[in-house]
């Protein structure tokens, strides 16, 4: 079996290198390509010309636009990212009979109330980024290929950067920080995502008719504010020279961005557990094996 991965050296690209291996043929891009195939989904061209060559049975597209508010600006790249270049995979998809494996986000619906989403709920999305994003998923679910959608949120990899990471090093530097308390989600490791995506494509491969849309999280809900305490007071905990004595709770008014953020950012990942018969670990788990891995460097 051949997988072509897209995105390798982003958060879930990464880990996915990892899980996805033992499956078969992994073949791994970024987008800067190698060995004349395309990573590039803003070359849609190329795109496809490396799909025709490449003829995978996978398709695990980690790879989008991810900058949310230049996506107010930048609208033709982050619809040609994340929308078109769906297009594209899943035509070839379809044509190979090949599963396109590919990943959304909560920012498709509009954030009002506080009831977790579900895979139901119609889409509504505040900002740009959002709309290219439901766009790419609808092209691939009405060109009828084998697939599978995974929308995530507040997703972080112990590579790279990320909040954690940001809170802590202000923390060292400030003596007092202000953090959004009304948005609200699941902070959600790219490695729980690598793993569950891993577990899906070979429960999918026995039984396909599992294709489809799933809300992927870790498991529990935290504010930016609380998810930025917990950080801040392992950290301390842990030995760390920690500045701060105050961590002020701030509305996301107080914090006004070019692109508006949902203040409710919970998915419903019920559907997914009972699915692929999976219990999903609450958030906290997550972020202090994150946390641990990080400080013991």
């Amino acid at each position: 079996m051949k997988i072509l991965l897209l995105g390798k050296n982003g958060q879930v690209g990464w880990e996915l290198q990892r899980s996805l291996s033992p499956l078969g043929e992994l073949i791994s891009l970024d987008r800067h390509g190698e060995d004349g195939l395309c990573g590039d989904l803003s070359d849609l061209v190329g795109l496809r010309a490396t799909l025709r060559r490449v003829r995978p049975d996978i398709i695990v597209n980690a790879a989008a636009y991810t900058a949310v508010d230049k996506a107010e600006v930048e609208t033709e790249l982050a619809d040609c990212v994340n929308a078109q270049a769906c297009q594209v995979m899943a035509e070839e998809a379809a044509a190979l009979d090949a599963w396109l494996i590919h990943y959304s986000t909560d920012y498709v619906f509009n954030g009002e109330g506080s009831t977790p989403w579900a895979e139901t709920d119609a889409v509504a999305p505040l900002n740009r980024y959002g709309v290219s994003k439901a766009v790419g998923e609808q092209v691939i679910i009405d060109s009828g290929c084998k697939h599978l959608i995974f929308r995530t949120s507040w997703c972080y990899g112990a590579r790279g950067s990320n909040f954690a990471k940001t809170m802590m090093r202000l923390a060292r530097e400030r003596d007092t920080l202000s953090v959004i308390a009304d948005q609200i989600g699941s902070p959600t490791g790219a490695d729980l995502i690598a793993d569950v995506t891993t577990l899906a494509i070979r429960r999918v491969l026995q039984a396909p008719e599992l294709a489809g849309v799933y809300h992927l999280a870790a498991g529990g809900e935290v504010s930016w504010h609380g998810y930025a305490s917990f950080v801040i007071d392992f950290a301390r905990s842990h030995g760390e020279a920690i500045a701060v004595t105050t961590i002020n709770a701030i509305e996301t008014s107080a914090y006004p961005t070019p692109a508006r953020r949902p203040l409710n950012s919970r998915l419903n990942t019920h559907k997914l557990c009972r699915a692929f018969s999976l219990h999903l670990p609450d958030w906290q788990s997550g972020v202090t094996r994150m946390l641990r891995e990080i400080l013991d460097k």
